[in-house]
Order: C-alpha cells, then sequence, then structure tokens
C-alpha cells in the first residue's frame, strides 16, 4: 500500500438494508440474493473481494437473514462471519461499529452490495496505490459522474489535487461514491450513537481534512431498483431479470 503497510485481508459487505427500492424483488429475498445475471449480486460481490485476496469477510445482516446465512453456509472461502443486527438496522455507520471487533484495528475494505465495477485498472489496486494511514481514516473509490449507472448523474464529491474530499455544495459534483473504500473501523466507532450512516462519518472526516478519494478507471454500476438492474445486466451482457421493469430512465 501507498505507506508500505500490509494489503488488508478483511473486508465487510454491507448487506442488511430492506431493499424497499428494489421490491417487488426484494419482498421475499434480502437485496443481496438478487440475481444479477447468473449470479446473485452477494455472490458477484464475494468474488471480486476473493480475487482481490481478500480471506476474511464479515457480512451484516437483517432482513431475510436466514436465508441469506444458509446461501453462505457451505463457502469455505473466503472465511465468512456474519454481524447480525436482528434487534434492529444500524444503517452503514452504525453496522461498521458493531461489525469493528470482528474487523480489527483496520484499515478494512467497505464494500456496498450493490455496486459493481467494470474495471478497466483494478479498483482495490487502485486504493491500496493511494492510502497513507497516517494522513487519512477513510479513502473513497470514486467514478466520474458520466461513467455511472443508476445514480442521478448529479454527483457526491469534489476532490481536491492532494485527494481530499469536500461534499457537493452545488447542483452538480465531479464525482460520485462507487460502493468501495479502505477505512479504519475506529472512525465509526468515535461516533457515540447505535444506528447512523457513513455519510455522516465521512462529513466529520471531510472538516477534520482525514477523507479522500480515488479515481476507478472503468465504469460504476449502481443496481439500486429494479430499472438499474436492467440497465447493469445490459452493461455486462447479462441476461435480463423478467421481473426488472424499466422506466426508460437514462442511462448514467
Amino acid at each position: 500500500m501507498g505507506d508500505g503497510s500490509p494489503w488488508p485481508d478483511t473486508a465487510m459487505i454491507l448487506a442488511a438494508g430492506l431493499g424497499t427500492r428494489m421490491r417487488p424483488l426484494t419482498l421475499d429475498l434480502p437485496k443481496a440474493l438478487v440475481p444479477l445475471g447468473a449470479e446473485t449480486l452477494i455472490d458477484r460481490a464475494i468474488a471480486r473481494l476473493a480475487k482481490a485476496g481478500i480471506s476474511r469477510i464479515v457480512v451484516n445482516i437483517h432482513h431475510h437473514a436466514g436465508l441469506l446465512t444458509d446461501h453462505l453456509a457451505e463457502r469455505r472461502f473466503p472465511d465468512i462471519l456474519f454481524s447480525s443486527e436482528a434487534d434492529g438496522l444500524l444503517e452503514t455507520g452504525g453496522a461498521v461499529k458493531r461489525a469493528a471487533p470482528l474487523l480489527g484495528a483496520g484499515p478494512v475494505w467497505i464494500v456496498s452490495v450493490d455496486s459493481v465495477w467494470i474495471e478497466e485498472r483494478d479498483a482495490f489496486r487502485t486504493l491500496a496505490a493511494e492510502w497513507r494511514g497516517d494522513a487519512m481514516d477513510c479513502l473513497l473509490l470514486l467514478a466520474g459522474t458520466s461513467r455511472c449507472s443508476g445514480i442521478d448523474g448529479c454527483g457526491d464529491f469534489d476532490r481536491g489535487s492532494d485527494g481530499r474530499l469536500r461534499f457537493r455544495t452545488g447542483p452538480r459534483a465531479d464525482f460520485a461514491y462507487s460502493g468501495l473504500s479502505l477505512m479504519t473501523p475506529a472512525a465509526a466507532e468515535a461516533d457515540e450513537r447505535q444506528a447512523f450512516p457513513l455519510r455522516e462519518v465521512w462529513r466529520r472526516l471531510a472538516t477534520e481534512g482525514r477523507l479522500f478519494g480515488a479515481e476507478l478507471q472503468g465504469q460504476f454500476l449502481h443496481v439500486g431498483d429494479p430499472d438499474a438492474l436492467r440497465l447493469a445486466e445490459r452493461r455486462l451482457g447479462a441476461p435480463e431479470h423478467p421481473t426488472a421493469p424499466v422506466s426508460g430512465r437514462d442511462d448514467r
């Protein structure tokens, strides 16, 4: 990595959400088990992590948790651990905070289960090459808004020449978060609340100058609803899901 640290071998897949925007596909399934072509979203995420050499994955679970644990029960590599949110959803930041004892001191890879990349350069190596533990607590993989599918196209962040991030203040920003980051779990543990989004952790880190971004060389496919699922299937050349309608939304 950028500061000579070893390659992190632990990741967390955020998979506990209700998937309300993906209905009706998630009425009887967790979003993580929605098929994208021949593979479920979580199988795609795990395969990509395994390809990157990650040997230990923590998955947070809540909605139809038993279906997800059963689906992953036979896996032998990577090693899968579960962080249960049976007592209530914790949002993304609270999920990382609860899972911190399983994740270790970090940094660790944080992956959104509904994020897929068509990579021109390895996304994990892109982040690892930019990581500097003395200067940052979180490094986000960003995609230029013209290279995204399934988002509104307005972007989330502007990026300084030193890689530091500023949240969008106007109608548009240059980059969107693409669902992959390197992060020290302690950044989430510092929040006293139980349930909170990672975005609020990022805002605090941005004010402290410890939130950075690296640019994805490739395309980001956000698979957040049935329309975005069909768009992703088209981009990947995968068979389309028969129950995922298309609204004609702009393919950006």
